[in-house]
């Protein structure tokens, strides 16, 4: 039997230009055991892909802040706390920067996406100002959120509720959000094209990037199970 799996999103199922990879909807479709989305969208985003590859919508949004599986949500962190962290970084001059509409924090529940070309060391300085509150550099934006969260913890308990034992979740990711995620699954893989922290902290580095890191972590898993 193929293991169940708890992959990233951006920059682990799409390609270099943010698209969803077209493979996604020939390979996971038919995955034989439970997929979980793990990603640091908004939760409509993984519920939506979930939804459109015809499979059970198990996933893990704004890393680690919302988890659903098996009908049930788990919402954890301040989002209060984020938000004024953002408020007093704009106070200083600094900029979210995803202009008017925003439809990248529109849905958040429990953190704030800052633009990658936000002024990092600001943000950074005034959100260590404020207790259990970090940032974190997904590579795609700079995530305000409660310390404590994680993919990682939000994996847990996506297991539990599926009754799976966590340690027998691969995972897939490419940056420092991905590292918790590694850190409970009994086995994890960074794509080629990840940073330092989730190429540290994964049992393997692949030799390709975004999803064709990804296509060539699941035929040799499934390989194995043959």
């Amino acid at each position: 039997m193929v293991p169940p799996l708890a992959l990233d999103i951006d920059g682990t199922l799409t390609t270099p230009d943010h698209r969803i990879d077209p493979r996604v909807f020939e390979l996971l479709p038919a995955w034989d055991a439970p997929v979980v989305f793990a990603t640091g969208k908004a939760f409509p985003y993984p519920v939506a892909l979930a939804h459109f590859l015809g499979r059970e919508e198990t996933v893990i949004a704004e890393n680690g802040g919302v988890a659903y599986a098996d009908g049930e949500t788990t919402v954890v962190g301040d989002p209060d706390a984020a938000w004024a962290v953002v408020e007093a970084f704009r106070e200083r001059g600094g900029e979210i920067g995803w202009g008017d509409g925003d439809t990248v924090n529109r849905w958040r529940e429990t953190e704030v996406a800052v633009s990658p070309d936000a002024d990092e060391a600001l943000l950074r300085e005034v959100a260590a100002a404020v207790d259990d509150v970090e940032v974190v550099d997904t590579g795609y934006a700079y995530h305000v959120k409660s310390t404590g969260v994680s993919k990682g913890r939000a994996l847990g308990v996506v297991a539990d509720a599926l009754d799976i034992d966590p340690a027998a979740f691969v995972a897939v990711g490419d940056s420092e959000n991905d590292v918790s995620t590694f850190e409970v699954a009994g086995e994890s893989y960074a794509v080629a094209n990840a940073d330092d922290a989730a190429r540290e902290a994964a049992d393997e580095v692949v030799g390709e990037g975004f999803m064709d890191g990804t296509v060539s972590v699941l035929e040799r898993l499934r390989e194995r199970a043959e």
